[in-house]
């Protein structure tokens, strides 16, 4: 690949500037960081579905009067979770609003990176400071966030007519490909990082140890997208017992092992606290050989990361799902997939 990107850089270019562009990609990947936080905050406070139109340009400005308010009130009541929920519950103009904005500061947020990596992307391509290779790379990545737009939308888009919330699976899918999308920015960060000291440095490769970790991960963080999607940390507030039994009692198996395993809120919460010790196991062997490989602080923030998780997810199971305790889980959560992908690259940099 590099080979045939070779000429991305023609003869008596300028030189490549891999400082200013870690700069800029470690700023998008803070601002993807807090969509993640604001994401998490969105969900818990069930906003998700208060604005019912994808307007990707006029849906920048929120309602700037009562009429356009009323207007969009009237809207959100068209959608089951107002009528089979929240109008019931005798949900007021002033309720509205608050669960609107936070899905509007989400939705902004997201215009806000779209244009923090595409204008500085295209800046730095013209004046042509690139490194040699990156520019497919910096390409897809930009694609990832402008697919990530259409992926929000599809998950809104399921629970507007037949359903009161969300699709979980489409949900772990919006949340997965942010995180994805995170690591990238991290990823291709650290490569141009190893280029301000050496010039000739090649991109990390992600290796079979490596790999193995980050697929433990991901199951991991999957199945915590499910139980956050089926609202499954409710089903039980203690630890390490689920309402005093080591496997929960009222795992739906009716429609076969298989099926409860991916939509029964009770097994997907089993598996999510039992899971993370596989996880943990797998982290600590990571962060060993990262320790191993010279660089102690890779190794520090994947100890730290999955300890204060670990910390919150308990804490968030036993205060009934607290809103801070379960956004700070969110948040740690993609601490953790930046530190992880940081032990990756120092294994991979090893092997290139």
């Amino acid at each position: 690949m590099d080979k045939a990107l070779h000429s991305d850089t023609a003869a008596g270019a300028r030189p490549s500037r891999p400082q200013a562009l870690i700069t800029w990609l470690m700023g998008v990947a803070l601002l993807v960081f807090a969509m993640v936080v604001v994401g998490g905050i969105t969900r818990l406070t069930e906003s998700g579905l208060s604005i019912t139109e994808w307007k990707p340009i006029t849906g920048t400005l929120p309602p700037l009067n009562e009429a356009s308010w009323l207007s969009e009130f009237e809207r959100y009541k068209q959608i089951p979770e107002y009528t089979e929920i929240n109008g019931p519950a005798g949900m007021t103009l002033a309720e509205f609003k608050f669960i609107y904005f936070w899905e509007w500061v989400h939705r902004l947020l997201g215009r806000v990176i779209g244009l923090a990596f595409a204008l500085p992307l295209a800046w730095f391509w013209i004046k042509q400071a690139i490194p040699i290779g990156y520019k497919l790379r910096l390409l897809a990545l930009l694609a990832l966030g402008g697919l990530q737009g259409t992926i929000g939308w599809w998950m809104v888009s399921s629970g507007l007519s037949a359903r009161t919330d969300v699709s979980h699976y489409r949900l772990a899918v919006h949340l997965l490909t942010a995180l994805t999308i995170l690591g990238g920015l991290v990823w291709t960060a650290l490569d141009l990082h190893a280029l301000t000291k050496n010039p000739s440095a090649k991109p990390a490769r992600i290796t079979g140890f490596a790999g193995s970790i980050l697929a433990i991960l991901f199951i991991q963080l999957l199945f915590g997208a499910w139980v956050a999607g089926l609202n499954a940390g409710y089903v039980a507030n203690t630890w390490p017992l689920m309402n005093d039994r080591f496997y929960p009692d009222g795992v739906d198996t009716a429609k076969g092992a298989f099926y409860a395993l991916v939509n029964d809120p009770y097994l997907t919460h089993f598996v999510h606290r039992w899971w993370a010790w596989v996880a943990v196991i797998a982290l600590v062997l990571m962060a060993r050989r990262v320790k191993k490989a010279g660089v102690r602080g890779a190794s520090a923030a994947i100890h730290s990361a999955f300890g204060i998780q670990i910390l919150l997810g308990i804490a968030t199971v036993m205060t009934g799902v607290n809103i801070v305790l379960a956004v700070s889980h969110q948040a740690v959560g993609a601490l953790l997939v930046a530190a992880t992908v940081w032990g990756a690259h120092v294994l991979g940099r090893d092997t290139a």
